[in-house]
């Protein structure tokens, strides 16, 4: 077996009973991803079952959207409120920053079990009883179950805020494809492309989910739009950001060691050496297109928080965070936010060893490529 875009169109098809996909613009991620997967993967039979499902699902979801559009038109009027984007290099505390401010009720987040599932439209009325949260909470203990180093690294809950890789993965483009398959030659044209259309895309989503199920101010996460800033205000101009900070020396290794435990599920291909490299250029790539875009718009838009006080003072450090960008943070959110952290405590399933050795990276080398950033938020070792 080899993936195959027209099975994958088909199954899609076939699971939904639909054809209308919005366009074709995701296509042609499609084709590179699919391309890029078989020759460069070195996917195992396995493996290649587990892509075909989930290039599939997305798919398959995208045919649902625009179904429920068909249906439903004015869901178009919806207004998103901000968003605010947590953004940081990945390992940074984005993902414990972004389940502080999901815990905040001001705000509305991607749900893992709504962000693969959009359809039908999550409701206000049963968003806690949801059939897809008891489905979600299966799969998860599976997975946790067949990967267990997976809980030390990457903790998820079902009713937690994720990533929005799936509304970009909708569009089959996103640098997120690469923790799941070796993908070079996808990732070097993803990370130049123009992505004014998959933000648009990501939008259309969000107002689907919003349209029974408010609040309407988006919080959303994830380390990959440091690629495409310019793109994503085109969308949400009045986006504002929350920026997690870390040693580099500390984020490289952890993020390697990440990557070559979920790519593993899917090759048997020993490729560590090689993703070092490629994971400091790719981050070192997205921290200077960061800087340079927040050169251009100013501080006004941006709080800056450690990883430090993310992890020692997590209320303080998201009360602060939010007041730099003019978001008010009452009583009720305090509550809520301080009632997460209590029962989420930092290293709670475990810790996460690893090497910068076993990816053939040495600390200074990486503090060298991280230089300016490192000046620029006075970051030390």
């Amino acid at each position: 077996m080899t993936l195959e875009i027209e099975r994958i169109e088909g199954d899609a098809r076939e699971r939904t009973g639909l054809d209308d996909t919005g366009g074709d613009h995701y296509r042609e991620g499609l084709e590179r991803l699919v391309v890029s997967m078989n020759d460069e993967g070195d996917l195992t039979e396995i493996g290649e079952i587990m892509q075909h499902a989930r290039l599939t699902a997305l798919l398959a979801a995208r045919l649902e959207v625009e179904d429920t559009y068909r249906l439903h038109p004015e869901i178009d009027d919806e207004e998103i409120g901000g968003p605010v984007f947590v953004i940081g290099l990945p390992r940074t505390g984005t993902t414990a920053l972004s389940h502080l401010v999901g815990a905040d009720p001001q705000f509305r987040s991607l749900r893992i079990w709504e962000s693969g599932s959009p359809v039908p439209p999550p409701e206000k009325a049963t968003e806690d009883t949801d059939p897809r949260i008891a489905v979600t909470e299966g799969n998860l203990a599976l997975m946790d179950e067949a990967f267990p180093l997976m809980q030390t690294m990457h903790h998820t809950e079902a009713t937690s805020a994720t990533e929005c890789q799936d509304l970009m993965g909708m569009s089959f483009r996103t640098a997120h494809f690469d923790g799941f398959a070796r993908v070079p030659s996808y990732l070097e044209w993803v990370v130049d492309t123009d992505m004014e259309e998959t933000y648009r895309y990501h939008r259309r989503v969000l107002r689907l989910l919003q349209w029974h199920c408010p609040p309407t101010l988006w919080h959303l996460k994830t380390p990959v739009h440091m690629f495409a800033l310019d793109d994503l205000v085109k969308n949400y101009p009045n986006a504002r950001f929350l920026w997690s900070h870390r040693d580099p020396t500390e984020v490289l290794g952890s993020v390697c060691s990440l990557i070559h435990y979920t790519r593993s599920w899917s090759s048997d291909r020993d490729d560590s050496v090689e993703l070092g490299a490629e994971e400091l250029e790719r981050w070192s790539l997205a921290i200077d297109r960061a800087m340079d875009f927040r050169e251009r718009m100013g501080d006004e838009r941006f709080a800056d928080i450690s990883f430090a006080e993310i992890r020692s003072n997590p209320l303080k450090a998201l009360e602060e965070g939010l007041d730099r960008i003019g978001i008010p943070f009452d009583a009720n959110s305090r509550a809520a936010v301080a009632a997460w952290a209590r029962t989420h405590e930092p290293d709670a399933h475990g810790t996460h060893s690893y090497l910068l050795s076993d990816f053939g990276l040495e600390a200074e080398q990486i503090r060298e490529r991280f230089a300016r950033y490192c000046a620029r938020f006075d970051i030390e070792p």
